[in-house]
């Protein structure tokens, strides 16, 4: 398993933007674009940019808190 699978990612519409919002809240605020897929895709290389910089630094990983289905099971 990759280090970026530990960390929820989605793509969601926002209306208040009338954009797509990709968020990994663990890792990064968000980015936003028009096309769903290409943004999840942009997102997780995003994502795993953001791991190789802390691994670069040689800081610990944050660890990963973000579990919306956590409640239901």
């Amino acid at each position: 398993m990759k280090d970026s699978d530990r960390y929820h990612k989605w793509v969601e519409w926002s209306d208040e933007d009338q954009v797509y919002v990709g968020k990994c809240p663990d890792l990064i605020t968000g980015i936003h674009g028009g096309d769903p897929v290409a943004l999840y895709s942009e997102l997780c290389a995003v994502v795993e940019d953001v791991i190789i910089h802390f691994q670069a630094e040689a800081r610990s990983l944050p660890a990963a808190k973000v579990r919306p289905m956590r409640e239901v099971a």
